[in-house]
């Protein structure tokens, strides 16, 4: 397995890391025996960065993960947690809380649930409106400094708040969508990373599975959160997945399978980006580790693009409620 750091100052990682959000949340029901089979897989086949969010699944994702590391090296690991989006019982999103004694409350919650006396990356999910971003670093900071916290990250933030949170202390990486149908960051956010020395950690690297190759036109279950996206409604969802056929005969020309063209064109933005993929089962994983063997040229990039093309999907990436809270797609005026 090739290993990257996550920017100037983060921790040493595999080049392709796991999201396991899906084994306990928005993706309808997921197997725990497999789930966890999948977990032990990963890390057999050498990946190091697992990520959550204290909100998947209400905890369960953490204690899911703790139980899948009984008896590993965790030292060996690199465990990134998300905090600070509000739920109710029902799952309903409430908004987000990133508060300073907020984040020291559900870091004290995280470590229990995982079972660590540490995190590796801490991250607030979004920025919260009512908090000064400044704020909210500078108490992960005070994390830091006891020992509870190692490394501190961003998630779905624009250039002006990256720029404002890396004055307060060093970021290793910003987690963000990046994909051929998501390719925001290349405006001005990837730009400023690189700049500051920040690495991007990648998911939705198959646009939730949209352009996989195995995504089928009404495919979606009740409590599937892809019921509500707009890429996956109506028209949209047709349109979208003639773009994944396209890159589909590319792939299949090239012996890739869809997926794997689709994980090995985000690796190949950089050394600085790192694919996170979120495999739920072990032969989805063993696809996607096979992205890191296929050697894209620049004629298999621009050909890919070209079927691709920036820009070409059809509808936003959340619904409009959820995209109001990303700071990550705010415009200046």
């Amino acid at each position: 397995m090739k290993t990257v750091q996550l920017g100037r100052t983060g921790p040493t990682t595999s080049a392709l890391g796991l999201g396991c959000m899906g084994m306990s949340d928005m993706y309808g029901p997921a197997d725990r025996a497999e789930s966890i089979a999948t977990i032990h897989a990963a890390i057999e086949a050498g990946v190091t960065l697992l990520d959550t969010g204290d909100f998947y699944g209400m905890g369960h994702n953490e204690m899911l993960i703790s139980e899948a590391l009984k008896g590993k090296d965790r030292d060996k690991l690199v465990l990134s947690v998300k905090f600070g989006a509000l739920r109710d019982p029902l799952g309903n999103w409430l908004g987000y809380d990133a508060r300073p004694k907020a984040l020291k409350t559900a870091l004290a919650y995280s470590l229990k649930r995982l079972g660590t006396d540490h995190i590796d990356i801490y991250r607030p999910s979004r920025v919260d409106p009512d908090v000064p971003i400044e704020d909210t670093i500078g108490a992960i900071a005070e994390m830091v400094e006891a020992g509870l916290v190692r490394h501190v990250g961003l998630s779905e933030v624009g250039a002006d708040t990256i720029r404002r949170a890396a004055r307060v202390h060093p970021i290793s990486d910003l987690q963000i969508e990046y994909s051929l149908v998501s390719r925001g960051i290349e405006d001005e956010i990837l730009a400023t990373c690189r700049e500051l020395g920040i690495a991007i950690t990648a998911y939705g690297v198959l646009s939730r599975g949209l352009i996989s190759g195995h995504w089928k036109a009404g495919n979606l279950g009740a409590t599937d959160f892809r019921s509500h996206g707009p890429r996956f409604q109506g028209d949209n969802e047709t349109r979208n997945l003639a773009l994944a056929e396209a890159l589909g005969r590319i792939a299949e020309a090239r012996g890739m399978t869809t997926a794997q063209a689709a994980i090995a064109w985000v690796a190949a933005q950089g050394e600085d980006i790192v694919p996170l993929v979120g495999a739920r089962r072990r032969d989805r994983l063993a696809e996607s580790l096979g992205a890191l063997d296929v050697s894209l040229t620049r004629e298999d990039l621009a050909i890919i693009e070209a079927a691709v093309p920036r820009g070409a999907a059809v509808g936003n990436r959340y619904p409009d409620a959820l995209m109001a809270h990303l700071d990550s797609e705010r415009r200046p005026v």
